[in-house]
C-alpha cells in the first residue's frame, strides 16, 4: 500500500506541473483583462499610466513563462500570492472556503451511497421486478436531470411551496453569528440535490453487483445451508457486489466537484464556487491556479482512494501490482 502511494504521489507531480502551466497559458490566451477587472468602473477615468503601474503591479505585464515560474516557486514556498479580485491573500480565500466545500461535498457523496446502496440491493433482489423497473427507471432520470435545474426545482419546491427549509445561504439572514443548528438546516437542500445528482451511477452498481452475486456459487451454497434471505443478501451478495462500486469513488470526483459548483451558486453556498467563477472570468492568475491545483489533487486522491479501497475489500488484489 505504502509503496503504490508512494508510486502516485511521485507520478502526480508532473500532472500537477502540466495543469499549472495550462492554466497559465489558458488564462494569457483569454480576452479579458485582469487589469480592468481589478480597477472596475474607476478603470474607465484612469490615465495609461496608472493602467500600466497596476498591471506591472499585478504582475500581467511579465512573460508567461515568467508569470508561471515565479507563482510556481512563491508556491513551493507557501506563499499562493495575493487574489486580485477578491484582494486577499489566495491562502486566506481557500482556507475561508473550502471547509464549506469539503462540508457539502462529503454530505452528498454519503447521501449518494447510502440511498445508491439500498435501492440498488433493493432492486437486485427480484431482477426485472417492479421496484427493479422503478429504481432503473429514477436513476436515468435523475442522469438526464441538470443538477442545478434539480436545485432550482427543491428550491421552489421546499422553500418557496412549502416554506419547511431555506431556499439558500449558510445561516438565516438575520443572523449574524454561524450555529450549528442552522448549518445544518441549510446544508439539507444543496447536500441532497448534490448527493441525488450523484446517486444513479452508485443505484445501478450495486444494482448489477449484487445481482450478479446472487447468481455465484457462495452465495446459492449459503441459500443451500438455509440462512436466511437477509444475511445472505447483506452478508454475501453486497459485500461481493459492493466491489465494482468502490471503482466509482474516484472516478465520480470530477462530477462531483462540478455538479458543486453549480449547485453552491444555486444555493449560495460560501464553497470556492463563487472564487473559482470570479478568478476564472477576472483572470486572477494565482488564485486561479491555487483553485485548479486542488481540484486536481483532489481528483488524483480520489483515483488512489478507488484503488485503495478495492485492495482492502478483496484481497485478491494486490497494491504493489
Amino acid at each position: 500500500m505504502a509503496r503504490m502511494t508512494g508510486r502516485r504521489a511521485l507520478s502526480a507531480v508532473p500532472v500537477l506541473l502540466a495543469v499549472t502551466f495550462a492554466v497559465f497559458a489558458v488564462a494569457a490566451a483569454s480576452p479579458f483583462d485582469p487589469v480592468k477587472a481589478y480597477t472596475g468602473t474607476a478603470g474607465l477615468t484612469a490615465s495609461q499610466e496608472n493602467l500600466d503601474q497596476i498591471r506591472a503591479n499585478l504582475g500581467v505585464d511579465q512573460p508567461l513563462v515568467s508569470r508561471w515560474w515565479h507563482w510556481l516557486t512563491s508556491a513551493l514556498g507557501g506563499d499562493l500570492g495575493d487574489s486580485a479580485v477578491m484582494r486577499r491573500p489566495v491562502a486566506d480565500v481557500i482556507a475561508e472556503r473550502l471547509g464549506w466545500s469539503a462540508l457539502l461535498a462529503g454530505a452528498a457523496f454519503l447521501i449518494a451511497i447510502v440511498l445508491g446502496t439500498a435501492l440498488g440491493v433493493a432492486a437486485a433482489r427480484r431482477p426485472g421486478g417492479p421496484t427493479d423497473r422503478t429504481a432503473g427507471s429514477l436513476a436515468y432520470v435523475l442522469e438526464a436531470a441538470p443538477s442545478f435545474w434539480l436545485g432550482l426545482l427543491a428550491i421552489w419546491f421546499f422553500a418557496l411551496k412549502l416554506g419547511v427549509l431555506p431556499a439558500g445561504g449558510l445561516t438565516d439572514t438575520a443572523s449574524d453569528t454561524v450555529a450549528f443548528g442552522q448549518v445544518a438546516t441549510h446544508l439539507v437542500l444543496p447536500a441532497a440535490v448534490l448527493g441525488i445528482s450523484q446517486l444513479p451511477w452508485f443505484l445501478l452498481y450495486v444494482r448489477q453487483g449484487v445481482a450478479d452475486a446472487l447468481d455465484e456459487d457462495p452465495v446459492r451454497g449459503a441459500r443451500a445451508r438455509g440462512l436466511a434471505e437477509r444475511t445472505v443478501l447483506l452478508g454475501h451478495a453486497l459485500r461481493s457486489g459492493m466491489l465494482p462500486m468502490l471503482t466509482l469513488v474516484g472516478s465520480r470526483v470530477p462530477e462531483l466537484i462540478t455538479g458543486a459548483l453549480l449547485v453552491e451558486t444555486v444555493f449560495s453556498w460560501p464553497g470556492i464556487a463563487a472564487a473559482t467563477v470570479q478568478a476564472a472570468t477576472s483572470v486572477d492568475f494565482p488564485l486561479l491556479a491555487a483553485l485548479t491545483v486542488l481540484a486536481t489533487a483532489a481528483v488524483l486522491l480520489g483515483n488512489l482512494l478507488s484503488d485503495l479501497l478495492y485492495g482492502l475489500a478483496d484481497p485478491r488484489v494486490g497494491f504493489d501490482g
